[in-house]
């Protein structure tokens, strides 16, 4: 849980967002989700599910969240430089909007 923690400091010590620009036309003809509303994820309270070594440099992240016009997202992204670096996003499969789900009523 230790490195989890680490991740929301990230989180909240970031300045802000970096987009690559294939990967913001991918997550937007692939599913339809734009970078205004991929990165309300972040500032609604997310969750992380679980961390993954991508390399020896660079940690990769998995969250899930709501946008403001309460979609239910999952966010794959890095933090570079304080910045967050959004690598893919897409709607929550079933399984992952439950758990999120039973994440918001413990946290309401």
């Amino acid at each position: 849980m230790g490195k989890l923690l680490n991740v929301y400091d990230l989180i909240r010590n970031s300045l802000g967002f970096e987009w690559n620009e294939g990967n913001e036309i991918k997550n937007w003809s692939s599913h339809h989700v734009s970078q205004i509303e991929c990165e309300a994820v972040f500032l609604n309270d997310p969750i992380i599910k679980f961390e993954r070594e991508h390399s020896q440099i660079e940690r990769r992240f998995m969250a899930m969240g709501k946008t403001d016009q309460e979609r239910y997202l999952f966010v794959s992204f890095t933090v570079r430089k304080k910045m967050i670096r959004i690598i893919s996003t897409r709607a929550m499969t079933k399984g992952e909007f439950k758990e999120y789900e039973n994440y918001e009523e413990k946290n309401s």
